[in-house]
């Protein structure tokens, strides 16, 4: 794919309208590069103008922040902030939510202020705009669809409604698990667990997110944060159910819908 980065933008005198934040996941993880991949599709249809940073773009931090290397998240922070503040960036739109919730809520106190959405309010605007448009008779039409709420992207940040309105807007039979929205239960990979075995436990707490998932009977469980995304999917593979059920991104299943 023929992404622009904002040095390039910049030497041509240019600026993008939103930077495109890819986060760890998103770059490293074959799995997320999916989702990374998908999202980008979705911005070049619809004529975005978007760039990435590139190889100037490090981890925000988060990881070490939760694991309580304060000191690691500061100077990853700052040397971010300088690389921003430097191309002038207003606006940034992220895929991963713990990205999302760090740039969003923990880098202006550093001196890093921007306005930061989510990928999924993002999709929400430009189905509301009618930028995208949803093929009839799609694959996902009249399939039942359940949605994991993200820790970061639901009790932290309070986004709820617009991952359910895509969906919705796909035709598909959104089923809600026992435990969703502000009582959603955590997929077991925030706060850096996502690095680090559990504790010792009769169970773990993603193969107990999968199995509510599952008792739904949907075909599909949907999720909108790369590391969610990871949990679940092992959750499925632990189940036996990998065949049957598949673990998609918000923008993975808008991508295959348009």
């Amino acid at each position: 794919m023929a992404v622009r980065t904002i040095a390039q933008m910049a030497a041509e005198g240019q600026s993008p309208e939103i930077l495109f934040w890819v986060g760890c996941a998103g770059s490293f993880d074959q799995r997320a590069q999916k989702i990374t991949r998908a999202f980008a599709e979705i911005l070049d249809k619809t004529g975005v103008n978007y760039a990435v940073l590139g190889n100037e773009e490090a981890c925000t931090g988060d990881p070490a922040r939760r694991a309580g290397n304060e000191f690691l998240f500061q100077m990853m922070a700052f040397q971010n902030i300088q690389v921003l503040n430097g191309y002038e960036v207003k606006k940034i739109v992220t895929a991963c939510p713990h990205c999302f919730n760090t740039l969003k809520n923990e880098y202006p106190e550093l001196g890093g202020n921007y306005e930061v959405i989510h990928h999924t309010t993002l999709l929400q605007q430009l189905i509301d705009e009618g930028k995208v448009r949803i093929k009839e008779g799609g694959s996902f039409k009249g399939k039942k669809i359940t949605f994991h709420d993200s820790c970061y992207l639901g009790r932290t940040n309070n986004i709820y409604e617009a991952p359910r309105q895509i969906l919705q807007s796909l035709d598909a039979e959104l089923v809600e698990m026992k435990r969703c929205k502000s009582n959603g239960l955590c997929c077991g990979a925030g706060g850096a667990q996502m690095f680090k075995e559990e504790e010792t436990g009769t169970t773990r707490v993603n193969w107990e997110r999968t199995a509510e998932a599952l008792d739904t009977g949907a075909k599909v469980i949907a999720s909108a944060c790369p590391f969610c995304n990871t949990m679940l999917t092992d959750g499925t593979k632990n189940k036996e159910k990998e065949n049957e059920v598949q673990v998609l991104d918000i923008a993975e299943i808008l991508n295959a819908s348009i």
